[in-house]
């Protein structure tokens, strides 16, 4: 008898399905430990955490040894990340007491062959990533520990009632957001003009638009730094020759649209916000869902690869099998010549994007076998990857620049000639511009000039997925951590949702003020993203002394712990 254990039930149900009679799969239902809530669970002389079981756990865990005295193999099965690792890590802890054959094994995906392939693949437990998971909960706990009462301190007479909290990656989120709805505050619009001049040819009214004018012989174009004013728009006005508006040149031409790269946990995050109206908590716990396994047609199945990852690669086997349903289901004709190959520039170089199991599973196949949003976010993720590998859409451009010999005016008409992989995948289309037969160095009827006034608008807020996308921008936070962070800020009510916005409170200005005054380093975006990289760097064991690493961020955080 051999032992697998996984992290859910929903998974371990999954799994079973896979692997028969030999094996008891069980579920150790997440972590098992963590640091204690009562102390900071730090020892300082050793420079260990002090990780204890968390509620509940020790009854799963004794059940665990129970089944793992009487097998000949136990396989650690938690999921291919730090956490995981951690989970894995905790459990051969324990178990080695009772069996001395255990083994690590990983998977991306839960199909049978995912996982019967891990299973002739066993390896050790990863320290590197048990090391990266060990300094990141250690750096959070202290500066969360350390910095959290001293807010409460100092600020619960004006916010009695209220929770305080400070977090290596939370506050510079914060930061964010406040510094943001500080700019829309601070903003003054300026009043301008967009300069349009109407034509007619064959009863048809068309538009072009003025962009430049010459001076002195020189071009001076017309943009968000050289805007029309109302003193402009009056000399505009008052020299403009609508008898003397000569078409220039024409321009055609075709362009391409490409299609976008497979999901990654981030843009999965952001398109299911804003083509679904899908929280970030809320795409990755049902994103958990497909992973782990669903009953579709009474049997459970993985439907999507890991959802926390920070790649677009594909596999080469997903690369064969799409291909081979192109050609079989759409058409040769919506094939590039080759794959299209796209490349991750971060740290989990070694995993996969995110894309269905079988491309050949249809969402329509599992329409009303699931629950609704669930087939909704299948649906998108599965559109999304295969469009990744069909042709790119084509658009006809067709351009004209007209002079009357001072005011130069544009005017651009674009259709789709091929859709292609937008057919699968919607895609901004271009607006329809009507432009009748035209010569070059012909005059053009000129109906009218007008001035369509406009005033500059401030920066829009953040939305959840903008506010993911900053952050993975700014290097700040993995794909195990975009939700949380977003969800802490709600929770905390530093910033509320109006609409879909995220708008900082009276107490989230507070403490932003607060850690910006008195720990400016913890709400400092180039120092949270460089102490990610380092974290990334102990992960792929190019930095061994994680203990060394973890008082060098301390130290810059300029937290006061004394961690020597």
């Amino acid at each position: 008898m051999r032992l697998f254990i996984v992290e859910s039930p929903s998974k371990a149900k999954t799994i079973k399905s896979y692997l028969g009679r030999d094996y008891t799969v069980v579920a150790t239902m997440g972590h098992i430990k963590d640091l204690p809530k009562e102390e900071m669970g730090i020892d300082p002389a050793k420079l260990e955490p002090k990780y204890v079981f968390l509620p509940g756990k020790k009854k799963i865990v004794g059940n665990i040894i129970k089944i793992a005295r009487n097998c000949d193999l136990v396989l650690l099965a938690s999921d291919k990340d730090r956490e995981g690792e951690m989970i894995s890590f905790h459990m051969k802890e324990v178990l080695s007491k009772y069996n001395g054959n255990i083994k690590r094994v990983e998977f991306t995906e839960v199909t049978k062959d995912s996982i019967l392939n891990s299973i002739k693949m066993p390896r050790d437990i990863d320290m590197n990533l048990v090391n990266a998971q060990k300094a990141r909960r250690l750096l959070d706990r202290i500066v969360g520990y350390v910095i959290s009462p001293i807010l409460y301190k100092h600020l619960r007479k004006n916010f009695s009632g209220s929770s305080f909290s400070a977090g290596r990656v939370q506050s510079p989120a914060l930061r964010i957001v406040c510094e943001r709805e500080i700019e829309i505050r601070n903003f003054v619009p300026i009043n301008y003009y967009e300069v349009i001049v109407e034509c007619q040819k064959e009863n048809k009214i068309f538009q072009l638009k003025l962009i430049s004018e010459l001076n002195d012989g020189k071009e001076i174009r017309f943009s968000t730094s050289n805007r029309i004013d109302d003193e402009k728009f009056e000399e505009i006005k008052s020299s403009f020759k609508k008898d003397r508006l000569v078409i220039m040149s024409m321009k055609r031409y075709n362009d391409i649209i490409k299609p976008l790269p497979p999901f990654k946990t981030s843009t999965l995050q952001q398109d299911a916000s804003a083509k679904l109206g899908f929280t970030p908590s809320k795409t990755m716990k049902i994103a958990q869902d497909l992973y782990e396994g669903m009953n579709v047609d009474g049997e459970y199945v993985g439907l999507i690869t890991y959802m926390r990852t920070d790649s677009v690669k594909i596999s080469e086997y997903a690369l064969e099998q799409t291909r081979k349903f192109v050609r079989e289901r759409i058409g040769e004709e919506y094939l590039p010549p080759r794959p299209r190959i796209y490349e991750s520039v971060n740290w989990q170089s070694a995993h996969e994007c995110i894309r269905p199991t079988d491309v050949y599973r249809v969402p329509a196949s599992v329409k009303g076998k699931i629950p609704e949003d669930h087939y909704k976010l299948y649906d998108l993720i599965w559109r999304r990857f295969l469009a990744s590998q069909l042709m790119d859409a084509v658009v006809s451009v067709f351009e004209i620049l007209s002079s009357e010999g001072r005011y130069n005016f544009f005017g651009v008409s674009k259709s789709i000639v091929k859709k292609n992989f937008m057919n699968f995948y919607p895609h901004s289309v271009p607006e329809d511009v009507f432009f009748p037969q035209l010569e070059e160095g012909e005059v053009l009827n000129v109906i009218q000039l007008k001035g369509l006034r406009k005033k500059t608008q401030p920066p829009p807020r953040y939305t959840e997925a903008t506010l993911i996308k900053k952050l993975e921008e700014e290097g700040i936070g993995r794909p195990s951590t975009y939700a949380m962070i977003v969800s802490t800020l709600l929770q905390r009510k530093y910033v509320i949702k109006q609409n879909k916005s995220l708008v900082p409170t009276e107490l989230g200005f507070a403490v932003f003020e607060f850690l910006k005054s008195n720990f400016p380093t913890v709400v400092d975006l180039k120092l949270t993203a460089y102490m990610e990289s380092l974290l990334d760097k102990i992960e792929s064991g190019e930095e061994k002394d994680w203990k060394k690493i973890l008082i060098s961020m301390v130290k810059q955080a300029k937290v006061p712990f004394n961690l020597e």
